[in-house]
């Protein structure tokens, strides 16, 4: 007998039933970001946290992902120390709805 394959979304924490999924999306987008760069900068997570003026141990947690007592301003900013420039940009929805927040990382080499 085959397992039946539930097919997802793109948001596992939706797929899970978080009320608060999109949010936890980006913060993972993130924290994915935040961990790219402390590799492909060489960084030690001893170094990364000396850069960010936090403690090794929070280094380690977002690493693996663990974000949940950290905001998105406060991973935004970490990432503008890292080195990158950070952009919020602010537009009127073309219908009645409510907004959407989106990230969009570019690829730069």
């Amino acid at each position: 007998m085959k397992d039946a394959v539930e097919v997802g979304s793109t948001n596992v924490y939706a797929d899970l039933g978080y009320p608060d999924a999109e949010a936890l999306q980006r913060k993972a987008s993130l924290a994915s970001h935040i961990a790219w760069t402390i590799k492909a900068r060489h960084l030690t997570h001893e170094a990364a946290a000396e850069l960010l003026g936090i403690d090794q141990a929070d280094i380690v947690k977002i690493v693996r992902g663990q974000f949940r007592g950290t905001s998105e301003a406060k991973m935004l900013e970490w990432i503008a120390m890292l080195g990158h420039d950070v952009t919020i940009l602010v537009t009127k929805t073309t219908r009645q709805r409510p907004g959407k927040i989106e990230l969009e990382f570019r690829s730069w080499s």
